[in-house]
């Protein structure tokens, strides 16, 4: 522990101190001594704490700072602390306790962070995205299809923090699942990391197989006439996949580099690491291939709009094309010459209206033979 940790200790120790005095002695009110205490919401962000000892799971649930310091002294020992949207006091002391510094501590609670890996000290800071996907009756301009968040693992030689924020990504079946490999368990606090990163990947999976499902929906009724899909649709389908792939694509970096940053991965996770790798590079192909055929699908939407304007364009011209011929006559015969043909005819009218008719239906035959009508 630092000088400067001991001396933060002894103040924060003496003004507990007068605190108290004060209180016993009717100079405090005692409704300021709940201040010292754990808030309710700190202890709901703390999903679970647990001692791990050659893989396998101590009794109880110990404070952080007790397990800790039973895993120190335990040379395959470590501990897991589960917090969900810690305040940021709260995390500050668990960060100080485990040497992280406060860079660290600003980017485990940073919510948009990108996927990333980075050692700080003898802190390794994983940072994952989170993604679920959204049921929905329809896909509408406004649909929520994708939902992200964040998680950040603090790895050390014997401890690790696991921070999530959002709804989505809980890791309560990841440690459950855990402790039922105990072989991978006592691997040390680096088959945490791994069976986050495992879970995680097959998330993507099951969200781009969802979204492949409404992908297809959308590609069958692009080209409807009738009930067909708005571009709106499409482009919002292609915002909540854009989401998802900001989530994916940054991940295979890290991923890459975890080998050559991590020097204290045991050699039988980096093959199961290098397995993972494998099938996050499928999700991100698949993301990459819907994102494609999104836009081909949006572009034949807009082409296929542009083209149902142009048959609304023609009809309406053919339409007035038609009704351009009795206007005509009509117009020659209103200007009241006292000298025009069939004024004084008895079958004048007559033949004018015959002479309308005809001349709009051998227009409309035309219009027929070109498809305008």
């Amino acid at each position: 522990m630092s000088d400067t940790q001991v001396s933060r200790g002894r103040r924060v120790g003496r003004r507990v101190g007068r605190l108290l005095g004060r209180v016993l002695t009717g100079i405090q009110p005692p409704e300021r001594l709940p201040a010292l205490l754990p808030r309710p919401e700190e202890d709901a962000a703390i999903m679970d704490c647990a001692l791990y000892v050659r893989g396998s799971r101590q009794p109880g649930r110990p404070a952080f700072a007790d397990a800790y310091a039973l895993a120190r002294r335990r040379r395959n020992g470590f501990v897991w602390l589960g917090l969900y949207e810690p305040s940021w006091s709260q995390f500050t002391a668990i960060a100080e306790a485990v040497g992280a510094d406060e860079a660290v501590v600003d980017k485990t609670l940073d919510v948009e962070r990108r996927p990333a890996i980075e050692r700080r000290g003898d802190v390794t800071v994983l940072t994952l995205r989170t993604a679920r996907y959204v049921e929905h009756a329809e896909l509408t301009a406004t649909s929520e299809v994708v939902d992200t968040g964040a998680v950040t693992l603090l790895i050390g030689s014997h401890f690790v923090v696991s921070v999530r924020h959002g709804g989505a990504g809980a890791l309560a079946d990841v440690r459950e699942g855990l402790q039922r490999r105990p072989s991978l368990l006592g691997m040390g606090p680096w088959s945490v990391g791994f069976a986050v990163i495992e879970r995680m990947v097959e998330v993507y999976h099951d969200v781009a197989t969802r979204v492949e499902q409404d992908v297809e929906k959308l590609e069958e009724t692009a080209f409807l006439r009738q009930g067909g899909c708005d571009v709106q649709q499409i482009y919002q389908l292609k915002r909540e996949l854009v989401e998802f792939k900001r989530a994916v694509l940054p991940l295979q970096a890290p991923m890459r580099l975890m080998t050559e940053i991590t020097s204290e991965l045991p050699p039988g996770l980096r093959q199961h690491f290098g397995d993972v790798l494998a099938r996050l590079n499928q999700v991100v192909d698949r993301v990459g291939t819907y994102n494609e055929l999104l836009d081909s699908i949006l572009q034949a939407r807009l082409a296929q709009v542009g083209l149902d304007q142009n048959n609304d364009m023609r009809k309406i011209a053919a339409w007035a094309g038609l009704a351009a011929v009795p206007t005509a006559i009509a117009g020659v015969y209103g200007m009241n010459f006292e000298h025009m043909p069939g004024l004084s005819w008895r079958w004048g009218f007559g033949a004018v209206v015959l002479v309308m008719t005809a001349g709009m239906l051998v227009l409309y035959r035309l219009f027929r033979k070109s498809k305008w009508l």
